[in-house]
């Protein structure tokens, strides 16, 4: 991954309907090729009397995989417009599946178009995204006279407290993207005059996920 993407950290499905027919978005996060195919053959299974079963995905890597089917629709008409969307959301990680049923009247091709890509929206939707940043985990200890400093920094780069650890003196973990890392360990000894003790630990992947830190890879 680069040093930071979307991706899905939980998948979920959307619904619209457009002249009776049924556009189901199914989405999930995927890691592997594999794991996509698997994804989209358990929902062809699933859903075996529909009229078409499209699908899009996309593997992150040095040179993203990226793959999208129309399932017997006209050609550019379902596949793509999927696909289209996923890339709009700039996501990796990925996969979504388009059931339709068909309610009785042909769409056109923008009709279809617009219909494929308005289920992924509202798949995604209904899904929770993310950012994933690199990072690295930066242990700070200090007295109590510094604590508010050093709050008013991470506040400052909105960033949220890990775990925290309160006896005669304060011992703080957080999460802290690369780029910020060098930047704020001289902010905060600038700030405490050198009293503050910071120490590096894992690099991982984070996010943040209903407004708190979250590791998704430790490295």
């Amino acid at each position: 991954m680069d040093r930071e993407d979307r991706t899905v950290y939980e998948g979920g499905q959307g619904e619209i309907i457009e002249k009776k027919s049924r556009f189901i978005a199914t989405v999930k996060p995927v890691k592997t090729e594999e794991e996509a195919l698997e994804f989209i053959e358990s929902l062809k299974k699933k859903y075996w009397d529909a009229t078409h079963n499209c699908f899009a995905y996309i593997i992150s890597g040095g040179t993203p995989l990226k793959r999208c089917s129309d399932d017997g629709e006209p050609s550019g008409t379902a596949g793509r417009p999927m696909l289209d969307v996923l890339e709009g959301e700039s996501l990796s990680d990925v996969a979504v599946v388009v059931t339709r049923y068909f309610g009785g009247t042909l769409l056109g091709t923008g009709g279809l178009v617009r219909a494929y890509s308005g289920a992924v929206r509202a798949g995604l939707d209904a899904s929770v995204l993310i950012t994933r940043l690199r990072g690295i985990r930066l242990l700070i200890g200090t007295d109590y006279t510094g604590l508010g400093k050093i709050q008013y920094l991470l506040g400052q780069r909105g960033i949220k407290t890990l775990e925290s650890r309160y006896t005669d003196a304060v011992e703080l973990s957080v999460l802290v993207p690369d780029e910020e890392i060098e930047v704020l360990k001289q902010e905060i000894t600038e700030a405490t005059s050198g009293a503050a003790k910071l120490e590096e630990k894992e690099k991982c992947v984070f996010a943040m996920i209903d407004g708190e830190p979250v590791i998704l890879e430790g490295k």
